[in-house]
């Protein structure tokens, strides 16, 4: 049986996840806000939350209706069957999103929505489950825009850039999914070598590697909430993820560098854990030392934006950016993620393409620059 299916994403990656829910069987896909819709039935549901790079969740709509008060939308949540969903036994919590003129208050949203399901098992079975902030059994995500409420189960629990391979981070690491976006709208595909020289904790590098190989980024993962579902196919989830996956021969090398040696230590237990190890070379160096890149190759980076660092200090550090891509990475495309216009002017190359992305809560843009061998003023900006 085929259901409607939903997958969050961040922003700019709407298109991109939309491709990967084709590429998975998905059908009759429709791109929205931070989101992409799609029909799918069980087997494809569970394999949403396994493969899908650029999925923050999976949700699958219960029931949809007009509200216009907490009042209205309680009495339609006890019209749910719960029962057929979870039992009194078991723990649930709620999570709301509001964009709605009618209701000021996602956290009281969220109390009627717990005491429509409190009351209609207590009414039902005399006993009702309880609510669990942390590690619930059952999620219910309520998504609110202007007067359309819908109600949800959500299949992914943790959110899903929560891979399982991450066993230390640096200050400020790159969020996975945000990570596997940049990269596949740089186009990698794992047919040439790549490179991030300021690649800190190493998520660009794993992702890279995962996608190269072709490795369900899900399959490092402990737990999926569908897992407590009423209906959870233990045998087909089992098959799905034992199956053999499409991997396939990567033949050329991933290369990861850093100034700060903290990071690349970091960065080498991440990568172990997993299991990417051999095909990733890292070096504790800075962008300034690397006199020549391998030939044939991407480059991808998250170089700082500003946050730790000082003006004058940054500027200098995109100057030295530009300068190296300049003269060692010739025959590259270079993406670079950053969101200070200033910072950008100091590279001194042309972009032939801007993408906006949001990294945290920071407005960015993600600029592609096509490093050729030639005279200097034809890289310059004009």
């Amino acid at each position: 049986m085929r259901f409607e299916l939903i997958a969050k994403t961040m922003q700019g990656l709407e298109e991109v996840l939309a491709k990967e829910i084709t590429d998975l069987g998905g059908d009759q896909v429709q791109i929205g806000r931070r989101m992409v819709s799609f029909t799918g039935d069980q087997v494809l549901m569970y394999k949403a939350n396994l493969h899908l790079r650029t999925a923050v969740r999976i949700l699958k709509p219960i029931l949809s209706f007009n509200a216009k008060d907490p009042d209205e939308v309680y009495e339609q949540i006890r019209k749910i069957q719960w029962e057929d969903y979870f039992s009194q036994n078991q723990t649930f919590a709620i999570d709301t999103v509001v964009y709605s003129e009618f209701f000021r208050h996602s956290k009281f949203l969220s109390y009627r929505v717990k005491d429509g399901i409190a009351d209609y098992f207590n009414e039902k079975f005399g006993k009702r489950p309880s609510v669990r902030l942390t590690n619930p059994d059952i999620y219910i995500h309520v998504h609110v825009s202007h007067n359309i409420c819908t109600v949800s189960l959500d299949s992914s629990g943790e959110s899903l850039h929560k891979r399982g391979y991450r066993v230390d981070q640096t200050e400020a690491p790159l969020n996975e999914v945000l990570a596997a976006g940049m990269l596949l709208l740089a186009g990698w595909d794992g047919q040439c070598n790549f490179i991030d020289p300021m690649c800190g904790s190493g998520t660009l590098l794993i992702e890279a590697a995962l996608i190269a190989l072709r490795i369900p980024p899900g399959i490092y993962r402990k737990s999926f909430a569908f897992e407590k579902w009423r209906d959870f196919d233990a045998d087909t989830f089992e098959e799905l993820l034992n199956e053999e996956t499409d991997e396939r021969p990567f033949n050329f090398k991933i290369y990861g560098s850093d100034i700060s040696a903290q990071a690349i230590a970091i960065a080498e237990r991440n990568i172990k854990s997993a299991s990417v190890s051999k095909y990733i070379q890292l070096e504790t160096k800075s962008i300034q030392k690397i006199a020549q890149a391998p030939e044939n190759g991407l480059l991808v980076m998250n170089p700082p934006y500003g946050e730790r660092i000082s003006s004058t200090d940054l500027l200098t550090l995109y100057e030295n950016i530009g300068e190296r891509l300049k003269h060692a990475f010739s025959g590259y495309s270079a993406w670079i993620l950053s969101y200070r216009e200033e910072c950008f002017e100091k590279i001194g190359l042309r972009p032939s393409a801007r993408i906006k992305l949001m990294n945290g809560a920071l407005d960015c843009e993600f600029r592609k620059y096509e490093i050729f061998s030639g005279k200097r003023k034809d890289l310059y900006q004009v």
